[in-house]
């Protein structure tokens, strides 16, 4: 909510952040405070169609710092404000469909023709089961299928490259726990 108490879009995607931890959420406040302010009047907005707010599950509440020692956990906190499942989940009528999380399908048209969000579940053939934990580090941070070839756009490798490996490493151990999806 805004201090006047109207709703902020869906489309700043705030659902996905409930589970930042409280010491991770004061940094991005400090850093958008040391931002210089600028002048920008906006209008208040005009909402023409019912607001759905995406909380993935389990990203309902913040992560506690016991839970953060845990790689799986880690993990899964990273992909959440990430935005991993937010592609990589189909959507049905707009909506994200969590029974299907991970499996992919979305379609991201752009300058690069059009791409299909892949299925990131622990399936062995369909999924990223039988890929080795470098070979996903490798898509994730170079844009790499495990075949050697490029991954299109819109996935934001170039901001993921800067990852540190423990960061991926829970990623990864997270993408492991993913139900399998066919």
């Amino acid at each position: 909510m805004r201090p006047n108490g109207t709703q902020i879009a869906p489309m700043m995607p705030y659902g996905f952040y409930k589970v930042f931890t409280p010491a991770d959420i004061d940094a991005v406040v400090a850093y958008l405070k040391s931002v210089s302010a600028v002048s920008n009047a906006v209008e208040p907005p005009v909402y023409k169609a019912a607001m759905h707010v995406d909380t993935p599950p389990g990203a309902d509440k913040a992560m506690s710092e016991t839970d953060m020692a845990d790689p799986g956990k880690r993990g899964f906190y990273l992909a959440t404000i990430g935005h991993c499942m937010e592609c990589h989940t189909p959507l049905v009528n707009d909506v994200h469909d969590y029974a299907q999380l991970g499996k992919g399908g979305q379609s991201f048209p752009g300058p690069w023709g059009v791409t299909v969000s892949r299925n990131i579940t622990s399936h062995a053939t369909a999924g990223l089961g039988a890929w080795s934990d470098a070979e996903i580090k490798a898509a994730i941070t170079q844009g790499l299928h495990r075949d050697g070839t490029k991954l299109k756009p819109p996935m934001a490798i170039s901001l993921y490259a800067t990852m540190t490996d423990q960061d991926l490493s829970a990623i990864v151990a997270y993408l492991r726990t993913v139900p399998a999806k066919e």
